[in-house]
């Protein structure tokens, strides 16, 4: 098996997330330093150490959806102490992280799992999972701004993918918008909205694929019920 994947599985991180651990040689396969990515281990035979703590095969998995606060950071440590979005989460024992991520000043649906293979699904953009956020933005973009959204705008030298929007309340000096993306590129829908001239004054994240939020108090979670379980296997 992959070490990367290896470690998803034993909810170190993501996939991609254990690929940059890799890289930052933070892991030791019996007890030597690993930085190759696509380095083969036995999970029967090798010692796998990460951040100089053992890690096994995580057999129960865990599927969490939190509506994270303001203030939060979606990782498991902060270099800058910052809170991070595992202390809201009492009473697991498994070790889980962040299903992809949210800005601290962002709220909104974020999944946490130890689920490696799920994590992977939901953040690769290929697989083309629909995220749904809730944008308050300073003025009212007009159609061809809202075209320009749609149809893509460029951030940091690349081309967004079409995006779904449309303004779901107007106001003197803002307006709320719906924005449907399935790309996850960092502050993605702050830039989008920018690069239009409507910076982004809050944004909530409501949706993945079709699991929803719904009426989840701010700064609660609970566990996935059988039938989202079932949609997230099925991607």
């Amino acid at each position: 098996m992959r070490l990367q994947k290896y470690m998803a599985l034993s909810g170190v991180a993501s996939r991609r997330k254990s690929e940059e651990m890799i890289k930052e040689g933070r892991v030791k396969v019996n007890n030597r330093v690993i930085t190759e990515l696509g380095t083969i281990i036995d999970p029967r035979a090798d010692k796998i150490i990460v951040d100089d703590k053992n890690i096994m095969l995580e057999t129960n998995k865990v599927y969490i959806m939190l509506n994270k606060p303001v203030g939060y950071v979606s990782s498991l440590k902060d270099e800058k102490g910052r809170r991070v979005v595992t202390d809201l989460i009492e009473g697991v024992r498994e070790r889980i992280y962040p299903v992809g991520r949210l800005d601290a000043d962002t709220t909104g649906l974020l999944l946490l799992s130890n689920d490696g293979d799920l994590a992977y699904k939901l953040t690769h953009p290929s697989n083309k999972v629909d995220k749904k956020y809730i944008a308050i933005v300073e003025g009212v973009p007009n159609k061809k701004e809202l075209d320009t959204l749609r149809n893509g705008v460029f951030i940091d030298g690349k081309k967004t993918h079409p995006a779904k929007v449309k303004i779901s309340k107007r106001y003197d000096t803002d307006s709320i918008l719906d924005i449907v993306i399935h790309e996850g590129r960092n502050r993605q829908v702050k830039k989008m909205c920018e690069a239009v001239g409507h910076p982004v004054k809050k944004l909530k994240r409501v949706s993945i694929g079709e699991i929803e939020l719904g009426g989840l108090n701010i700064g609660n979670w609970r566990f996935l019920n059988d039938e989202e379980i079932e949609y997230l296997m099925s991607l």
